[in-house]
């Protein structure tokens, strides 16, 4: 038996595998592999090709996988979808396997990149400050919400909301008063959290070249920076800065038919937090815009008259995308010029 592509459907405990020969044909069909069997049955295999769904855990088993010499390729779930066969079948995990196994011999398939525990570790740090910082936020409306029952109405802006609702909050009865001084304490141990974290990542960036390197760029901080090292390393899965672009979702939709192109919105596909941090960086480059005399910032000013705010934001933001690639894929280093 010659297995030269394995699909694996991925899950907690059970796993699916689906194997096929260098014809095509079915060769290992096992649909029910125990988590603790799934090493013992790859390791036994010839080296061969592995595909599977970027889901929790992949990036894991991609590194186990590929120490027996296996090749592993990891795919968005959405672009297997289309090889799933239907009808009687139906949708199994065998089923799911199967597809897995047709999806990652299409020569036009886009592949994931496969994470280091580096990596992981780095963006383990991103994932848990954005979740105090969206508790954070979630505390700061709440507080808002409630002083606006007793007709304190305070500002969006947290740092105004953090001096002025002490003051509010001695005017309401002693039952509201605890309560509410209780959001103001962990507001500020919150605060605490993510300052913590903000140092662990300047830690990281003087550390890494490439960090530094990404900086140079308008827009681009300690945080954008680390990120997109952390989830990209140096780009070479993505052939240039636009599908780079493309799979940060910065680039429209086209529905383009008869000959006449049609661009829509933005696909606001990939990964949505590494958009957004690339669109703040944006906001902030068009807010110094009007200080700087810089190409970009020329450019910026010219185009958010022509084409309006937002859609200037989003060019910023695509055009940060392809620099950082070209900074990372090619160990460029941007410089800034005014002329």
């Amino acid at each position: 038996m010659k297995i030269v592509v394995l699909g694996i459907d991925l899950a907690k405990n059970v796993f699916a595998l689906h194997g096929v020969d260098e014809h095509g044909k079915p060769a290992l069909v096992q649909p029910s592999v125990r988590r603790e069997k799934l090493l013992e049955v790859v390791a036994q295999l010839p080296p061969c090709l592995i595909g599977m769904e970027a889901c929790s855990g992949a990036h894991h088993w991609a590194r186990a996988f590929s120490r027996f010499g296996h090749s592993v390729r990891l795919m968005a779930p959405k672009f297997v979808v289309p090889y799933r066969l239907s009808g009687k079948r139906g949708k199994n995990d065998a089923a799911d396997a199967a597809a897995i196994c047709e999806a990652v011999q299409r020569p036009a398939m886009r592949f994931v990149p496969v994470k280091d525990e580096a990596q992981q570790a780095h963006l383990t740090l991103h994932r848990v400050r954005q979740g105090f910082v969206t508790e954070r936020t979630a505390m700061i409306n709440r507080l808002r919400g409630l002083l606006a029952e007793f007709g304190h109405v305070l500002p969006l802006k947290a740092s105004v909301v953090r001096r002025q609702a002490r003051a509010a909050i001695e005017t309401l009865p002693s039952l509201a008063r605890d309560a509410l001084e209780d959001l103001l304490v962990t507001i500020a141990q919150l605060d605490e959290r993510i300052n913590a974290y903000d140092t662990k990542l300047r830690q990281i960036a003087r550390q890494d070249r490439r960090i530094t390197r990404l900086m140079a760029l308008p827009g681009v901080g300690e945080t954008s920076a680390g990120a997109l090292v952390a989830s990209i390393g140096n780009g070479h899965e993505f052939k240039n800065g636009r599908q780079f672009a493309a799979w940060l979702g910065l680039v429209p939709g086209q529905y383009s038919s008869g000959g006449k192109s049609r661009l829509g919105r933005i696909t606001k596909a990939g990964d949505a937090y590494l958009r957004s941090l690339l669109v703040m960086g944006a906001r902030a480059v068009l807010a110094l815009a009007a200080q700087r005399e810089d190409r970009i910032s020329r450019w910026a000013r010219a185009l958010a008259v022509r084409r309006g705010y937002w859609r200037a934001v989003i060019a910023v933001a695509a055009k940060n995308a392809r620099l950082a690639w070209a900074c990372l894929a090619r160990g460029d280093a941007f410089e800034l010029k005014s002329e």
